[in-house]
């Protein structure tokens, strides 16, 4: 069974802003450490509708397809496993985007994965953590850094 997980992080741009660089989905092997590769199949509007995840985060190595939804306003973007992989029975995650009085954007990331290969819930939960703080943390870099140079 999987566990979810939720982290927040205040990235200092706009909610569009941020909604822009989390479905610049090609983008992904210039500013991720753990992406390698990435395919992406869109819809007619041009946002992605199936990635497919090339990743080597060292302990985790593994080739996956995610399914992606949109809110109206790109306030949550939401995906989920389409078959499953190498390493993971199921993922499903989102995140969601509230735009702060400031100009600031809270993100909120959800995660829920249940791998194919055993591991302790203690090592499991210090690996969630970890893989979320590097998402957020760097999705954060990746946003601001743009912001800077335009």
């Amino acid at each position: 069974m999987a566990d979810s997980s939720t982290q927040s992080i205040i990235i200092g741009a706009p909610p569009e802003r941020v909604a822009a660089v989390i479905c610049d989905f090609p983008r992904y092997p210039e500013w991720t450490d753990a992406v390698q590769r990435v395919e992406v199949e869109e819809f007619d509007n041009g946002y992605a509708s199936q990635v497919r995840f090339t990743i080597d985060a060292s302990v985790l190595v593994d080739e996956y397809v995610l399914a992606y939804e949109y809110a109206a306003g790109l306030t949550r973007i939401e995906w989920h496993l389409v078959a499953p992989s190498k390493m993971q029975r199921s993922q499903r995650g989102s995140y969601d985007l509230v735009g702060n009085a400031d100009g600031t954007t809270t993100v909120t990331y959800t995660l829920e994965v249940e791998l194919s290969v055993g591991m302790l819930g203690m090592f499991r939960r210090k690996a969630e953590k970890m893989i979320m703080d590097a998402a957020l943390k760097q999705l954060k870099r990746r946003v601001e850094a743009l912001g800077a140079a335009q």
